[in-house]
């Protein structure tokens, strides 16, 4: 697994360094002191995985994240501990904090190493999508307020365009971003995303019924229960790309 260490500290991102030098499965491809240079990094090197520290001059961890897309597994390495929740919330892989125990990092690598395997057991490994496009096994940083979460683009049902501003559906949470309908219709897969209407773009995978509708439209109904009307000439298209 490729790692990228960002931390401000430079004796922090030797030490960090050093620890996972002992770990074959671990290959550390880079290092930066702050998020403006790992923008640039991550681009370039496109790792796995980042060691991630929060508090940093210019941006913290937490706003590095929300410009990434799609995002690397997470472990935060921070001095303090009031953002673990946060962290957890946004679904870090896991929390270290400063100094590093060698038995605590032992722990993180353990879950790494399950977590890769439990993803290649189910064959849903996630793939970083070329530049410009959004496949249904990337992840996302989705942020609304205060609320943060990493999203696979599969748990995606619906996209919602509220005004200058998207609504996006899975599990139970209905965040808001500040994204027109157009860009994300621009950048999502859309033999997965369709675009259903002027507002709404669905997952193709998360339909359970369609029904004919007025005028020509079809009425899809989702398996989170949103029902969405798709437009005559919309439909025409979804019936040309879907049938035999």
């Amino acid at each position: 697994m490729r790692a990228l260490i960002i931390d401000d500290e430079r004796l922090a991102r030797q030490e960090l360094k050093s620890l996972l030098s002992q770990y074959h499965e671990v290959e550390v491809v880079g290092e930066c002191s702050n998020a403006e240079s790992a923008i640039e990094k991550l681009a370039e090197l496109k790792p796995d995985l980042i060691f991630l520290d929060i508090q940093m001059p210019g941006k913290n961890g937490f706003e590095l994240l929300q410009e990434l897309s799609p995002v690397p597994e997470v472990v935060f390495v921070t001095a303090y501990d009031e953002y673990a929740l946060r962290a957890f919330e946004v679904n870090a892989l896991d929390y270290l904090l400063k100094p590093v125990q060698e038995a605590r990092l032992a722990e993180t690598i353990r879950k790494i190493n399950a977590r890769e395997k439990r993803e290649v057991r189910e064959e849903h490994v996630a793939v970083l999508a070329p530049i410009g496009i959004l496949h249904e096994e990337d992840q996302v940083f989705v942020k609304d307020g205060e609320k943060c979460w990493f999203v696979k683009l599969k748990d995606v049902r619906l996209f919602e365009s509220e005004g200058n501003y998207v609504r996006i559906y899975f599990q139970t949470n209905r965040p808001l971003i500040l994204r027109s309908l157009n860009y994300l219709d621009d950048r999502l897969d859309n033999k997965v995303f369709y675009r259903a209407s002027r507002k709404h773009i669905i997952n193709l995978r998360w339909i359970e019924s369609v029904e004919n509708w007025f005028n020509g439209g079809l009425m899809v109904k989702l398996k989170g229960g949103e029902q969405v009307e798709i437009s005559r000439r919309q439909a025409s298209r979804l019936k040309e790309m879907m049938s035999l």
